[in-house]
């Protein structure tokens, strides 16, 4: 009809029986650009307290709420029939109205975004944190997951032998080891078939003989990416420069499996932690040296997931909080990761989901300098144990599914029911 008119809000509101009303005037919807910054315009709206609360409360503001809420359209309405909608790029509402209405706007808290996967797959968090001292040889999550905080927020990870952290994605079993902080979802490769926990086969790893680095008679090659051999600084030697053999196989891995098969969009630009800070030593040459996690895991029993130096954050893309050196998506576990899910330096364990029997495998984490160069893996036994990098063990690619991805996933994560898109 030639006498409708499309109101943009900028509002005059009411408080009507501890609700809020909005009033639209043609005076006042003609000021949208200014009821941002206009302190003499106020606007009252409910919003809830907690997420998931279901309860609100008004709040009277010169401004729309901005991070960490959204847009209630279901409960948000007009009373003479107005359409109202949120713009979030712009940060403003909307009215579509033949005449004067008024309008109960709601906007409800969201969860952070690790806490929303967590939700969306069914799973829960719990206070706390478990007894590093031992090793997890029942289900330590089957009532909650651990909680710790990440460097993109708090990250929830599973513990012990768990019977419900399954994925099945591109063709393939994985594990997961952990929500990330930003909500993406951290999975470890588990074999072409389901295997159960303390199950010892072949199929769980992509290869069960790939050596680390080449050559193991310098501190450099301790890293994931290295720089110059016999170089006389700490940033030299540990320059980011030439690929680790164990680098090579594991990109040559994910492009073949994942990349020309279709499956690159789902996966996520994570950091994954080469953490070569120093605990003593200099990290140079022949120089004897330990590195921050041996001190961390075996002395302290004190695991972390946040990576220290950015030059050991590996990214793809992001230079902002990472390193930007990696080609691909994909990496291996770390030994902090290790403990957390379980295990212990020289403790055997064949109970938890880390557990894969046939071989040794790698992690991505240095431990020492001595004779070689060494960085941790897991034992045959299930043990965290530092090896040389010249030695030829077993490669299992870590990957994180994007958050998006992760929180539409469908399955309860068993083995007969893993997680999976629908």
């Amino acid at each position: 009809m030639k006498y409708k008119r499309k109101f943009i809000i900028t509002i005059f509101v009411m408080i009507i029986l501890s609700l809020f009303v909005l009033i639209f005037n043609k005076t006042y919807l003609k000021q949208k650009s200014n009821i941002q910054n206009a302190t003499q315009n106020t606007i009252s709206y409910m919003i809830e307290t907690e997420a998931n609360s279901g309860n609100y409360e008004t709040l009277t503001s010169n401004k729309w709420p901005k991070e960490g809420y959204i847009f209630n359209d279901e409960m948000s309405y007009c009373v003479n029939g107005g359409t109202l909608s949120w713009d979030k790029s712009t940060n403003a509402v909307s009215l579509a109205t033949a005449k004067m209405d008024k309008c109960y706007l709601y906007f409800d808290k969201e969860l952070p975004p690790s806490e929303k996967t967590l939700v969306a797959l069914g799973l829960s968090a719990k206070e706390g944190s478990p007894d590093f001292n031992t090793t997890a040889t029942t289900d330590e999550t089957a009532d909650g997951l651990y909680a710790m905080e990440d460097d993109y927020g708090t990250s929830y990870y599973f513990r012990g032998a768990v019977e419900n952290n399954y994925v099945y994605f591109a063709g393939y079993y994985w594990r997961i080891i952990r929500i990330n902080g930003d909500g993406s979802l951290r999975i470890i490769y588990d074999g072409t078939i389901a295997h159960a926990n303390g199950e010892s086969s072949k199929d769980r790893l992509v290869s069960t003989s790939v050596i680390f680095n080449s050559s193991s008679n310098d501190n450099a090659y301790v890293g994931y990416m290295y720089g110059t051999a016999g170089s006389s600084s700490y940033e030299e030697t540990h320059a980011n420069i030439n690929d680790s053999t164990i680098k090579t196989y594991v990109d040559n891995w994910y492009k073949t499996n994942i990349v020309d098969k279709g499956y690159a969009e789902a996966v996520s630009d994570e950091i994954f932690c080469n953490d070569r800070e120093l605990n003593s030593g200099t990290g140079i040459g022949t120089t004897s040296t330990y590195y921050k996690a041996s001190n961390r895991l075996e002395t302290n029993k004190s695991p972390q997931l946040t990576c220290t130096q950015k030059n050991d954050a590996f990214t793809v893309n992001d230079e902002e909080k990472g390193n930007g050196a990696l080609t691909y998506p994909v990496g291996l576990i770390t030994a902090d990761e290790i403990v957390l899910a379980g295990g212990k330096a020289f403790t055997s364990n064949s109970s938890y989901y880390l557990y894969k029997g046939s071989s040794y495998y790698w992690s991505l984490t240095p431990a020492i300098y001595s004779s070689f160069a060494d960085v941790y893996d897991i034992f045959m036994a299930g043990y965290l144990y530092a090896t040389g990098v010249h030695n030829a063990y077993g490669a299992v690619p870590v990957i994180n599914l994007s958050a998006s991805y992760a929180q539409n996933l469908v399955g309860d994560g068993t083995m007969d029911s893993p997680y999976t898109a629908p």
